[in-house]
């Protein structure tokens, strides 16, 4: 069975807020609403994953738990992957590599820029810049993720908010 990775940088958060740690920022009011409302396109297309792994920031984990609740999932399955916070494309690869092969299509909550370089390293998708809540869909080949490498990966779905054209 080919393997489907879904990549969703977490929803706008909160600079406002004093004396809080970049790990701990929270989303503001636009990513609480644009986190659900991506997970509903989502649903409405029929691709909602097998598994969800995150990065443990809290905007990260916030937006991870808006999509498993629109989804319908239970947020105590949500992985929480500490490599994926400040993540570069090696260390979100390894990550990906050490997925389990049970599960053919997983989401990947983090953050950029990591996540745009990780697109366009796996795909050649030539994404400028992954905007927030905006969900990536790349189909690979195999049905190992430990073979999944530099450009294995096709670009199927590039959606975001702003985006009119999938409404």
């Amino acid at each position: 069975m080919a393997k489907q990775l879904v990549l969703v940088r977490h929803g706008k958060s909160d600079w406002a807020v004093g004396g809080t740690s970049d790990f701990d920022r929270p989303l503001n009011h636009r990513g609480n609403k644009n986190a659900p409302e991506m997970a509903e396109r989502i649903s409405r297309r029929n691709l909602i994953p097998d598994l969800l792994v995150s990065s443990p920031a809290k905007r990260a984990i916030t937006t991870a738990k808006h999509f498993s609740e629109t989804w319908n999932m239970p947020k105590e399955n949500i992985l929480k992957e500490p490599s994926v916070y400040e993540a570069n494309t090696t260390a979100l690869l390894a990550v990906v590599n050490k997925f389990d092969p049970k599960y053919n299509r997983v989401a990947l909550f983090g953050h950029n820029p990591g996540l745009t370089d990780f697109v366009n390293y796996l795909a050649d998708a030539h994404i400028y810049n992954m905007p927030t809540a905006s969900v990536v869909y790349i189909d690979f080949p195999f049905d190992d993720w430990s073979l999944v490498s530099h450009h294995t990966g096709s670009l199927w779905l590039f959606d975001y908010p702003k985006n009119t054209d999938s409404v």
